[in-house]
């Protein structure tokens, strides 16, 4: 017997495990651009988020009819893997169906489950590429989702239905040949869905059928191994990032915004209060607020790579509802195409972030960070737990403390609440003077 197509299934799989591991260091090391930040704290609430928000799709279900399909084709992903470990073990050892004689019946009600998940994807896959393309649902179709966002989109949903196809293809004609005798092929308790398109084939020889069934079957595993690739260079990779990026999710109370340390230290200091570093000499502060991708935590920079480009936090935005130009899911696909090019120059030996650019002006304009109101829709919508927030504020923070290029207005309101410790401008001793007033008038 030939060894050959033992030998082609480990190259193909040898090539695809070393292109991912090369994409795997590529992308820790872009995400790791950022600062360090430790968010280790309250391990069973981080737990219970991931197992929650990321495997148990809870915050998707705001929106029930593309949380349900979403579900399918999620449920589906996870189980028909499982017959992946069988498609792996049968490539290596050149068997065929190697769990069948050992599942009995079990594994003929396995492939059943399997191919109506296989059916459930491809209907929701053609349902997502109408609400896309039909119905153009409008957070799908803002500025920011225009060329390669809306390809990635497709490209993924039009391969799902294609690998769906392959599966009951090769279960087809794999129980024509069953059927028929042929060596190898086990003929199990009827496949019902797959049973639909076998009289496609009846009418073929064996030599066609099974040419057929093997080509189903490598272009299944192919294209799953191409398509763990192509995650890589996707908004899909939300896929795996969806698990780390809740689990490393903020979980300070939404309202709450994080002082900087080196402001917060200077103020103590000013009011003789101790600091956190008291026992040691101030260190030297490199920038206030956020410029580039650099000024930002390695948490920032991977939620952009967990972005789901769904577009629930534009949609939710009140800016953007408004007319303005912010939009929250922009500003993550900002962050990632930023450190994409950085990553990008620095692997080719070039100037990294000493490029002459910036993602505060050349990716985020100022217009876009000035418009958000901070009221955090966009964090409570996101299906990831993405904190686009955060992002904003470092960015403004950079503007104000660093440019005083905020507007005139907004330097007023600073200049008040630093000499009179409110947004107006009247001195802190007549802050009481309308409830005396208003005791006046009600003495009257």
């Amino acid at each position: 017997m030939s060894i050959l197509p033992q030998l082609a299934f480990l190259l193909v799989f040898a090539i695809a495990g070393f292109i991912i591991y090369k994409r795997v260091s590529y992308l820790k090391r872009n995400i790791f651009l950022g600062k360090g930040e430790t968010r280790n704290d309250q391990p069973e609430k981080r737990w219970k988020t991931m197992l929650l928000v990321a495997l148990g799709q809870q915050k998707m279900f705001k929106r029930i009819i593309p949380a349900f399909l979403h579900l399918l084709i999620y449920v589906a992903f996870i189980i028909i893997n499982l017959e992946v470990l069988e498609f792996i073990i049968d490539g290596i050892t050149g068997s065929h169906r190697i769990f069948a004689p050992f599942l009995g019946a079990v594994y003929g009600i396995s492939m059943n489950i399997f191919e109506f998940l296989a059916i459930a994807v491809l209907v929701s896959c053609v349902a997502f590429l109408i609400r896309r393309n039909v119905m153009k649902v409008e957070r799908f179709t803002k500025p920011e989702m225009k060329g390669w966002p809306a390809l990635d989109a497709n490209l993924i949903l039009i391969i799902e239905i294609i690998l769906m196809f392959a599966i009951l293809t090769m279960n087809a004609t794999d129980q024509i040949l069953a059927s028929r005798g042929v060596e190898k092929y086990l003929l199990l308790d009827g496949l019902f869905f797959s049973g639909f398109i076998q009289p496609l084939f009846v009418g073929m020889s064996d030599a066609t059928l099974v040419f057929i069934e093997r080509f189903a079957w490598w272009f299944h595993i192919v294209g799953i191994l191409a398509f763990a690739v192509y995650i890589t260079y996707s908004k899909h990779l939300h896929i795996f990032l969806a698990f780390p990026n809740t689990w490393y999710s903020n979980l300070k109370p939404k309202g709450e915004i994080n002082n900087m340390p080196e402001v917060t230290n200077e103020v103590n200091m000013m009011l003789g209060m101790a600091t956190e570093s008291s026992a040691e000499p101030p260190a030297e502060i490199g920038r206030f607020g956020a410029k580039d991708v650099n000024d930002l935590t390695w948490v920032n920079v991977m939620n952009a790579y967990s972005c789901t480009e769904c577009g629930r936090c534009t949609a939710e935005c009140p800016a953007n509802l408004t007319g303005k130009k912010l939009s929250p899911r922009k500003i993550m696909m900002d962050v990632r195409d930023r450190a994409e090019e950085v990553g990008k120059s620095l692997d080719a030996g070039g100037p990294g972030f000493e490029d002459g650019k910036s993602l505060l002006g050349d990716y985020i304009t100022k217009e876009e960070i000035n418009a958000c109101t901070t009221c955090n829709a966009c964090v409570e919508a996101c299906p990831v737990n993405i904190d686009p927030l955060s992002i904003i504020l470092q960015l403004r923070r950079y503007v104000a403390m660093e440019e005083s290029g905020t507007p005139a207005q907004w330097n007023a309101m600073f200049q008040n609440m630093e000499t009179s410790f409110s947004p107006w401008k009247f001195p802190p001793t007549d802050r009481f003077n309308w409830a005396d007033q208003v005791k006046n008038e009600e003495t009257k």
